[in-house]
């Protein structure tokens, strides 16, 4: 059920480094896509709510990535407050949502979802980290072709050499031919925090822990860096979540992750007396 916005809730747009951090630290594992983001090379895209409640305590916190539709969107803290933050402060048409099954409530009336896609948040940290050996090569701008050809990333939708000088990223080569990687998706040293992400093997060179040594690798370097090394893996990938215990990952958190386009005018107020004489489409065929 969605919630309301509470009248005595307030939210803002926030630019504030320290008062934003300060949110994000209270859960920093649960957190570390955006706490990574904070000052990264993508920062100036960023858009911070915060709601707070009749005392001033900030309740929520929302980070949405302005950009080429849709965009992640995290949802952290009461879904009361979530909502107030995407009522009147961050309204994307399409975003890509990641919370917790808590905030669906604070975005069921204001946009239509697809079906939610559930993720573990892993960590790793220097005392349980347990290395794996292998080939793996650490890569550079140089290698940026081969790693978006096994990527099978077209020519429009490559990524820059940039993300090559500016993360860390291990890959696997059999006869030559790059055939695995793995690489990050944030690091940010000053809050001791980095998210391994991309690990890619291609189908031919499965089988062979291609995907445990590049991901062991780049975890070891980040783990020089920071303290708490994070990655997300589909729940029911169980061959991935034990590849990950085996370097000393384990879990955190689930999180939730859906698609959602925002409902215009009087549509998504109708919506109750629309579900309730079967008008919407169901959920599990949309």
């Amino acid at each position: 059920m969605a919630v309301a916005p509470k009248p005595e809730l307030r939210a803002r747009a926030v630019t504030d480094r320290g008062e934003i951090a300060a949110f994000l630290r209270r859960d920093r594992i649960y957190a570390a896509y955006p706490l990574g983001d904070l000052d990264g090379p993508n920062r100036a895209r960023l858009a911070w709510g915060m709601a707070y409640d009749p005392r001033g305590r900030a309740t929520a916190l929302a980070m949405h990535h302005e950009g080429l539709v849709p965009q992640p969107l995290f949802l952290m803290g009461e879904p009361e407050g979530c909502r107030t933050i995407l009522g009147s402060v961050l309204k994307p048409r399409d975003a890509y949502f990641q919370g917790t099954d808590a905030h669906e409530r604070a975005i069921d009336d204001l946009y239509d979802l697809e079906r939610p896609v559930r993720m573990l948040r892993m960590v790793v940290d220097r005392d349980t980290f347990r290395p794996f050996a292998g080939p793996a090569d650490r890569l550079g701008a140089g290698d940026i072709d081969e790693l978006n050809r096994l990527y099978q990333l077209g020519f429009r939708g490559g990524f820059p050499a940039s993300v090559l000088d500016d993360g860390v990223y291990y890959g696997v080569r059999v006869r030559g031919k790059l055939v695995s990687a793995a690489g990050t998706h944030a690091i940010n040293a000053a809050e001791g925090i980095a998210v391994v992400g991309n690990v890619m093997t291609h189908a031919d060179f499965r089988g062979h822990d291609f995907a445990k040594m590049v991901t062991s690798a780049a975890t070891a370097e980040l783990l020089d860096r920071v303290t708490d090394v994070a990655l997300n893996v589909h729940a029911d990938n169980l061959p991935a979540i034990a590849a990950y215990a085996r370097l000393g990952y384990r879990t955190h958190c689930q999180l939730v992750e859906r698609l959602g386009r925002r409902r215009a005018g009087g549509w998504g107020l109708m919506r109750p007396i629309r579900e309730a004489m079967r008008l919407t489409w169901p959920r599990d065929e949309r």
